[in-house]
């Protein structure tokens, strides 16, 4: 038996139950704590619905026992706009996906953010092909590729504006 897990998951720290130890990290955010940001899409790993930071850095959630990230910083969907640093407003990738338009179904969206939230944070100026590499290995089936895209640059360009 797994001893009870503690992670700190977008800036809280949260105690769970000895059993949620065997469970993926995954199966923990959704069902232990509720927070819908991160999807199940293949479950290997592949698809990137799942996308979250573990101090930082892009993961999949669906591949990463729960157990193996105690300690560590966990930042879903839902807790990019906190580090963003203004209450009530979106992570600026976040607003830049609304006014771009680049969801249909919505189901990619959680990794697309996540993984272009990174990529800035990391890059802030990046190009079109940096962008295109970056978000690669996240799968989109409703063929809004091309909004994604430009919702990463529009993001890059605002933040880059608002930080001149």
């Amino acid at each position: 038996m797994y001893p009870p897990t503690v992670l700190q998951v977008n800036q809280v720290r949260r105690e769970l139950p000895q059993a949620a130890g065997r469970a993926n990290l995954l199966q923990v955010l959704r069902n232990d704590l509720q927070l819908n940001g991160p999807k199940f899409g293949c479950g290997l790993g592949e698809c990137g619905a799942c996308t979250v930071w573990v101090d930082g850095v892009a993961a999949r959630a669906c591949v990463i026992p729960a157990h193996g990230v105690a300690g560590r910083e966990i930042t879903t969907l839902e807790g990019l706009t906190p580090l963003h640093g203004v209450a009530g407003e979106l992570h600026p990738v976040q607003q830049a996906f609304v006014d771009a338009q680049a969801a249909q179904c919505g189901y990619c969206i959680n990794g697309m953010v996540m993984m272009a939230a990174a990529l800035l944070a990391r890059e802030p100026n990046p190009s079109e092909a940096d962008v295109r590499r970056e978000l690669s290995g996240n799968l989109c089936r409703c063929g809004t590729h091309i909004e994604i895209v430009h919702a990463v640059l529009l993001a890059a360009k605002r933040m880059k504006e608002s930080t001149a």
